[in-house]
């Protein structure tokens, strides 16, 4: 990994209503061919992105959510398809949002489809369900977590309410992951900032770089992704060499765009050794063997 780094884009997203599936892969295309043209390696669309395809769906499916799931499981096909042409028209790595999927047959899992260069794919499936997945479209968490090798990097994903777990990207990060990739979708200023702070905390724990994609705009039309209100944000481990706040770059709140910024990597591991602070190596130390002690409470009275 030494003096290897990785230009990658990450998009504020604008859900829009569709006239047809020709206007949608016109659409993607265009978004990405602009992340080619500012040299991106990488390139990270956000969570639900699948959802807009919804519009493309008969109205009564627009009633009920788990209609909505079920249908798009035939447009599941296209959507790989173009995705992976896509990739290989313009030499991305595609992070592709998120497509809800059916699993083991019955059950729905929110998935982060991500391309190679050539074309070939694997998944990350989102780990832990906020209360309106669960409750209200039904899915159920994913049950693994991937890292996926790059020439440039190795990479891990973290679903939106994912990176809200400090264990879920610490895993990814002692696996090898140097940058966390976040799709994300939020209705609510408080969603909105809770993924932010949550991105942030975790590049500065795991001195990593952590890039956040996001939905933005309204659409009356689908109870799911009706409102979004985000941002992009590239972050890094807030050490000398790097951000003094750890924002590389982030776009304007609600605005649809990509942003972009090199990822220097090999500066992490140099981070890590010789940083003014090491929260990664630190985070070693054996927290749980510390005695808890309630002041007032009778105790051990060992100097």
């Amino acid at each position: 990994m030494n003096g290897k780094k990785m230009l990658v884009a990450a998009a504020a997203y604008p859900i829009e209503k569709l006239l047809d599936w020709k206007s949608y892969a016109t659409k993607i295309d265009i978004w990405l061919h602009q992340a080619a043209a500012a040299g991106a390696q990488l390139a990270l669309f956000p969570e639900y992105l699948a959802m807009e395809l919804v519009s493309l769906l008969p109205k009564r499916s627009h009633l009920s959510l788990s209609l909505q799931l079920s249908a798009l499981q035939d447009i599941l096909p296209d959507f790989i398809e173009l995705f992976s042409q896509m990739a290989k028209r313009h030499a991305l790595h595609i992070a592709a949002g998120t497509f809800p999927v059916v699993a083991n047959g019955h059950t729905f899992r929110n998935r982060c489809h991500f391309f190679f260069p050539d074309g070939s794919f694997g998944f990350q499936d989102k780990l832990v369900m906020t209360r309106f997945e669960s409750e209200q479209l039904g899915i159920d968490g994913g049950d693994a977590l991937t890292i996926f090798p790059t020439d440039s990097g190795t990479l891990g994903i973290c679903i939106c309410y994912d990176i809200e777990f400090p264990h879920i990207a610490r895993k990814l990060v002692e696996a090898g992951a140097d940058v966390l990739l976040v799709p994300s979708c939020t209705d609510t200023t408080h969603g909105h900032h809770r993924v932010r702070v949550s991105c942030r905390a975790r590049a500065l724990e795991n001195q990593c770089f952590v890039v956040q994609s996001a939905t933005v705009g309204v659409a009356g039309w689908s109870e799911a992704v009706d409102v979004n209100i985000g941002s992009a944000a590239i972050l890094t481990p807030i050490d000398d060499g790097f951000p003094q706040d750890g924002i590389l770059t982030e776009s304007l709140l609600n605005q649809g765009q990509w942003i972009s910024s090199e990822l220097a990597l090999s500066s992490l591991a140099e981070t890590r050794k010789n940083g003014q602070v090491r929260n990664f190596q630190d985070r070693n130390q054996q927290l749980h063997d510390f005695p808890l002690r309630v002041f007032g409470a009778e105790m051990d009275q060992k100097a």
